[in-house]
């Protein structure tokens, strides 16, 4: 969802670096890119481990309370702000032409994809939605991914996945997907996306013959 269907991630990252600004770790957009796609708990983690703050400067907030505080504000600027990525609503149309059910399969709690698929307006076009706070493992394990196709009713290795990151693509694989990578431009020609069944630059390029070449890779 994140960076594949709502342009969220420079929310992400502005309310990242206030958060951090008051345990007086400043970031960079840069800086911040460095973990675009991991869980945000896992994003607080990551940063303590390289550059740790003090309970003082925390204010006695934990490691979970800040991640709680960062979702918090990004809740605030995607319902205020965002906008959906280039071809994201039309590629949902797509499959919900074709009577093909789709879900939204997230890192991201659900308070946040309830927030996003109203701001964009899919609410209509989708199957349902899955968190994979709800599971026992975030990405890049494939809890989501194996939990969105149960809810489906369908199994795994009859489903594509989009995804615009690293970790995302690595958790669709595990699940025995196929994927469809849709990565950030200054991360385009990482190799992480080799792992993917094929590789677009935006959703506006996803059309009937990827659409083809997907329905008979094996």
């Amino acid at each position: 969802m994140d960076g594949l269907l709502v342009d969220s991630e420079p929310h992400w990252r502005a309310a990242e670096r206030d958060i951090f600004d008051s345990v007086g770790l400043h970031l960079t957009d840069d800086e911040c890119k460095l973990t675009t796609g991991l869980p945000i708990l896992d994003v607080v983690n990551y940063w303590f481990v390289r550059q740790p703050w003090s309970d003082e400067e925390a204010s006695g907030r934990s490691n979970q309370q800040l991640a709680d505080a960062i979702t918090d504000n990004v809740h605030e600027r995607i319902a205020a702000y965002a906008e959906p990525m280039p071809g994201a609503v039309n590629a949902v149309e797509f499959f919900h032409r074709r009577g093909i059910p789709t879900a939204i399969a997230s890192a991201s709690p659900m308070s946040l994809i309830e927030v996003v698929v109203d701001r964009i307006g899919i609410r209509p076009l989708l199957t349902l939605w899955h968190s994979a706070t709800l599971e026992a493992r975030n990405k890049p394990a494939p809890d989501v991914y194996l939990g969105t196709a149960r809810r489906l009713g369908v199994l795994p290795d009859d489903c594509v996945a989009f995804e615009d990151s690293g970790s995302g693509l690595i958790s669709a694989r595990s699940a025995g997907m196929r994927a469809v990578a849709v990565p950030a431009e200054f991360e385009r020609e990482d190799p992480k996306f080799a792992i993917a069944t094929c590789k677009i630059p935006s959703l506006t390029d996803f059309d009937e013959t990827i659409f083809h070449f997907l329905n008979t890779y094996s």
